[in-house]
């Protein structure tokens, strides 16, 4: 495609020669690149389509890199990206050896802070600017943030920190009243009420009068008294903890957005811009259904329909199960409740919360505080079951020990995306659940190798009077049938030998046992599905080890500490003298690319796998021959 203006911009100093005209010309361009490259690539596409006149604002008024621009999460870092020297790279957005779909530190001296989780970029503004202090440096610091973003409860520490620091940060709340699912709490009531009020209609009806006059309206807020005032300043929550608010504006008139920019750029201490945006923006069908256009395959840009090659018959995915599991369950039993951090499609129970909606409770992005939710209400005997993915647990580490273990509460993590994540790369693969809460005492850390083992392992987990989790992966299932009335729970800690060979055991821990099957085949190879990571199965360990010579431990976790650490601890206990050989995750950062590339890259295939034990074969073969 070629660009009257867009193909001149190499990087932000490039845009600090156009004028209002081309300006214009460019939000447009810019906007008709980021539809049809991501048509191609797949990738997040609505939240970066609302903020296409706030970045090319910000990198006209700001001395990127030298200022620094923080985006949070980085669903909507796309255009920042094109604008910052990578756009003929966008063709490999998301791919093996491609560029991040996120910010990264390592691509780009412009992506001043990497991000994948939500609500970090205020804190590390916070920390920016502090060191920018210390260096005697006067670089502007400016944070990005959406208002879902604003639901962490990490977003308010770092305000609280910032206002009583009386950092020069500029935060810019992007308000298009999405996360990934549609927003809930009281703050997104507090900014829904404000924009709604009539007092706040006649403010942003005259935005660039009042914006344009900062001084004279503060004079005139500090005159008046407690409610008063939040008719004056409608942001009084972000005023009292020590930020000036402006707004809220119309984030898509770019004009408007550079001259208010440059005003505050102007300004020092802690300020806050609100603007509004609307997700999916340019695009009809985004806009219209942002939630769909969130992240997205390739597609056709007509219809919008994914143009995904078809593989066959399709087959569930392990998510689709477990909302099955959960619909079914939930019949046949009132305590049951499920909780989501703001994930209600990505962890299905989008079912859930229309059939049981007394009994839903996304909590917003507050991992944390869904943990800790879930174990108030185990405390009255109501049974939890939070459906989280891996890489998100991870943010809530201290309340599954402090508020769950170790008050030995029974509640049901149901772990969604554990292993290889794939094309949203280091942030998001789910690849340290085993090694962190292996470590608990009492934990049931289950990890199916189908989705018949899985619905078993989850009915089991609801029966476990403690904590107890599920880990599956992301993509689709074996494609078995799977009847739930029939469902019932395993014997905690038992494990499953699911082919007899010589020499070689496989102790196999997930959805890699079908893998390892077709290596055992090859070199003929006992191979076991473990099925639980805690508490392992000692006596069919102490089996394996009596009867082969080589134990082998498969896993889609780390290595280190992970499952297979578990059976190293126990065959030295047991003082075997068993060779062992434990595969899994390296102890290196796993980027980004499909699935199947990232398992090859990792030697977690079959040539990988059918590789990593050949020396210990020809060793066997040698001592047979002696």
């Amino acid at each position: 495609m070629k660009f009257k203006v867009l193909d001149k911009i190499e990087y932000p100093s490039d845009i600090k020669k156009l004028d209002d005209r081309e300006l214009i010309a460019l939000s447009k361009e810019l906007r008709e690149f980021l539809i049809d490259t991501v048509s191609k690539t797949g990738g997040h596409l609505a939240a970066g389509l609302g903020t296409i006149e706030l970045t090319i604002a910000l990198h006209k008024v700001f001395d990127t890199p030298k200022d620094k621009l923080i985006w949070d999460i980085g669903h909507q870092c796309y255009p920042h990206k094109i604008l910052t020297g990578r756009k003929d790279k966008m063709k490999t957005l998301r791919m093996k050896d491609g560029i991040s779909g996120f910010l990264k530190r390592q691509e780009s001296e412009y992506d001043s802070f990497g991000a994948g989780h939500s609500s970090t970029s205020i804190s590390a503004a916070v920390g920016i600017d502090q060191a920018n202090i210390i260096n005697k440096d006067d670089a502007d610091v400016v944070a990005i943030i959406g208002d879902g973003g604003l639901t962490a409860g990490m977003a308010y520490e770092a305000l609280c920190h910032a206002g009583d620091l009386k950092s020069n940060i500029l935060v810019i709340l992007n308000d298009n009243d999405m996360s990934i699912s549609p927003n809930v709490g009281a703050i997104h009531n507090y900014l829904t009420k404000m924009l709604t009020s009539k007092t706040l209609k006649n403010i942003k009806d005259g935005s660039k009068k009042v914006l344009s006059k900062i001084k004279p309206i503060e004079n005139l807020a500090r005159r008046v008294e407690g409610g008063a005032k939040n008719l004056i300043t409608p942001g009084l929550l972000f005023e009292e903890l020590g930020f000036k608010y402006y707004g809220p504006v119309d984030g898509h008139d770019l004009l408007d957005t550079i001259k208010l920019l440059k005003n505050l750029k102007a300004r020092k201490g802690p300020r806050l811009l609100h603007i509004l945006t609307k997700k999916g923006k340019g695009y009809k069908l985004a806009e219209q259904n942002p939630i769909t256009y969130h992240g997205v395959t390739p597609f056709n840009l007509k219809t919008g329909k994914s143009v995904k090659k078809n593989t066959g018959i399709k087959k569930p995915t392990y998510t689709n199960i477990f909302s099955d599991w959960l619909n079914w369950t939930a019949e046949n039993n009132s305590k049951l409740v499920a909780i989501t951090p703001a994930m209600r499609e990505g962890s299905g129970l989008v079912e859930f919360e229309k059939k049981f909606p007394e009994r839903y409770f996304d909590v917003g992005i507050a991992e944390q505080h869904a943990i800790t939710f879930a174990a108030g209400l185990a405390c009255e005997n109501i049974k939890p079951v939070v459906a989280i993915y891996s890489t998100f647990l991870q943010r809530a580490l201290d309340q599954v020990i402090h508020d769950v273990a170790v008050q030995e509460l029974d509640v049901l993590l149901a772990i969604d995306r554990a292993g290889i994540v794939g094309a949203d790369g280091e942030t998001h693969q789910g690849i340290y659940d085993i090694s962190y809460l292996r470590m608990l005492p009492n934990v049931v850390i289950m990890t199916p190798s189908n989705e018949k083992d899985m619905t078993r392992m989850l009915s089991t987990g609801l029966e476990y009077k403690g904590l107890a989790a599920v880990r599956y992966p992301r993509g689709e299932s074996r494609g078995l049938s799977v009847e739930l009335s029939e469902i019932e729970p395993i014997d905690i800690g038992r494990s499953k030998t699911v082919r007899h060979g010589k020499d070689i055991a496989f102790l196999v821990f997930g959805t890699l046992l079908h893998t390892v099957i077709d290596v055992a085949e090859t070199i003929n190879a006992t191979v076991v599905d473990m099925r639980f990571a805690k508490p392992i199965d000692e006596e069919k360990i102490s089996l394996m080890c009596k009867n082969h010579q080589l134990i082998v431990t498969v896993e889609d976790n780390v290595v280190s500490g992970g499952a297979g650490s578990s059976v190293n601890e126990f065959i030295l206990s047991q003082k075997l003298k068993n060779n062992i050989k434990n595969i899994g995750i390296p102890d290196e950062l796993i980027g980004h690319g499909n699935q199947d590339e990232i398992l090859a890259d990792i030697n977690l295939d079959y040539n990988g796998i059918l590789e990593s034990v050949k020396d210990h074969i020809d060793m066997i073969d040698l001592k047979e021959k002696a």
